[in-house]
């Protein structure tokens, strides 16, 4: 098949700015890090793997990476999990109100819910002030120890929910309703018809919710920096914080040499995360039987050889 020449003319107007834009603000920039994390700040002279390892010893880096990456792990499958359930049962709904209600969260500015949530949570707070006025115990301190890494795990889903809840939607879409039918006659219920027909058939916005939530969760220092500051509770002090730190320092060799391994480690999580959503593991299961299969009548047959 051979492209035209002429329209080749048309599109490159449309696709060249995108290009040269992406070179200037994307590439360019990716690479003057990575070059700038084997060099000397200052001075410039080639430093080796040593800006590395002054970043791998940093206790204050692998504070941050740890509760990095343990909100991750925390935050990204409930979201997945919750917004999920949430796109199941509004895509049953026929009215639409329910869906621009799980949209509010995601037109409320980082600066506006940082105020709601102090007035909410702070420790004179209205949450506070409902607990001993009702009796209900102690007040709680939500910006230290372990309530504070909850309150930002709920406020990263309370942001999300609804923009996860919009690729679910369109993945539940393209299901035939036909299958659910099928289904239903033959005496599956509901759980059976989500487990075999609904969770097989979304694999692609399984993959594109993972990915997007991931970077999403990053995102999530903008509302803990407006709410808690540079320094903020040990709980909570991640990844973005140090870098920030770094930045106002200008220790640029830390910075840089700490930003090439988290994009190698981010870079890592989208592979595993890819795999494990867009592999066929029933294609794979059968050819591992297949295998074993055809394995064993030469293994028989080698037996009764040696017979």
């Amino acid at each position: 098949m051979k492209i035209d020449r002429k329209e080749m003319n048309g599109t490159s107007e449309f696709i060249i700015p995108g290009f040269v834009g992406i070179m200037i603000f994307v590439i360019i920039p990716l690479v003057d890090v990575f070059i700038s994390s084997f060099q000397k700040s200052g001075t410039g002279s080639f430093a080796g793997l040593q800006n590395y390892a002054l970043v791998m010893e940093n206790d204050a880096f692998r504070l941050a990476a740890g509760n990095s990456i343990r909100f991750e792990l925390v935050s990204v499958p409930l979201l997945i999990v919750i917004s999920l359930v949430v796109a199941i049962e509004v895509h049953g709904m026929k009215s639409n109100i329910m869906k621009f209600a799980f949209l509010i969260p995601m037109a409320i500015p980082s600066n506006s819910l940082t105020v709601v949530w102090r007035i909410l949570f702070d420790d004179q707070g209205v949450v506070n002030n409902m607990i001993i006025r009702w009796g209900l115990g102690e007040p709680v301190s939500f910006f230290s120890g372990r309530a504070v890494f909850w309150l930002f795990v709920c406020t990263f889903i309370f942001k999300n929910i609804g923009y996860n809840m919009l690729i679910w939607l369109s993945g539940l879409s393209v299901i035939p309703v036909e299958i659910y039918d099928a289904a239903k006659v033959d005496g599956a219920g509901r759980f059976t018809q989500i487990w075999k027909i609904t969770l097989p058939n979304i694999r692609r916005p399984f993959f594109i919710v993972a990915m997007l939530s991931v970077v999403n969760s990053l995102k999530i220092f903008r509302e803990q920096y407006l709410m808690a500051g540079g320094y903020p509770d040990m709980m909570i002090y991640q990844i973005q914080h140090i870098f920030n730190n770094w930045f106002e320092k200008l220790e640029i060799s830390k910075l840089t040499a700490g930003a090439v391994l988290t994009a190698l480690v981010f870079f890592g999580v989208i592979l595993i995360i890819k795999c494990i959503c867009l592999t066929d593991w029933y294609g794979v299961k059968l050819k591992i039987r297949r295998g074993f299969l055809l394995r064993k009548p030469k293994q028989q047959e080698r037996g009764e050889g040696c017979r």
